[in-house]
């Protein structure tokens, strides 16, 4: 049964978002790393000192969590439809006699 919904679109939707989460990743990365490094202060309290793991954890596991999320919408897609959209659109569009 085909589907009515556009999976090339979705597939390409996903790969902009890809795009723009890796361009993230890197500052992301980065502001990681500070605070990593700010936990290594002198007599830093405690309190601020689980505060930036805290920070740390969240930077790792909503980038972790964003790049699963694109992967599971992939995997939604059913296999072979983006192919054969774009096969279908190299002929042109044709009416459903269906």
């Amino acid at each position: 049964m085909p589907i009515k919904w556009s999976a090339l679109k979705v597939s390409e939707a996903m790969g902009m978002a890809e795009e723009f989460v890796n361009e993230a990743a890197e500052p992301l990365e980065r502001a990681k790393i500070v605070a990593i490094e700010a936990r290594k202060i002198v007599y830093l309290p405690q309190y601020v000192d689980e505060r930036l793991a805290s920070l740390k954890w969240d930077i790792e596991r909503n980038l972790e969590r964003i790049k699963g999320d694109i992967a599971s919408v992939r995997s939604s897609i059913p296999d072979g439809a983006v192919e054969a959209e774009r096969e279908q659109s190299k002929h042109g569009a044709q009416m459903s006699l269906v």
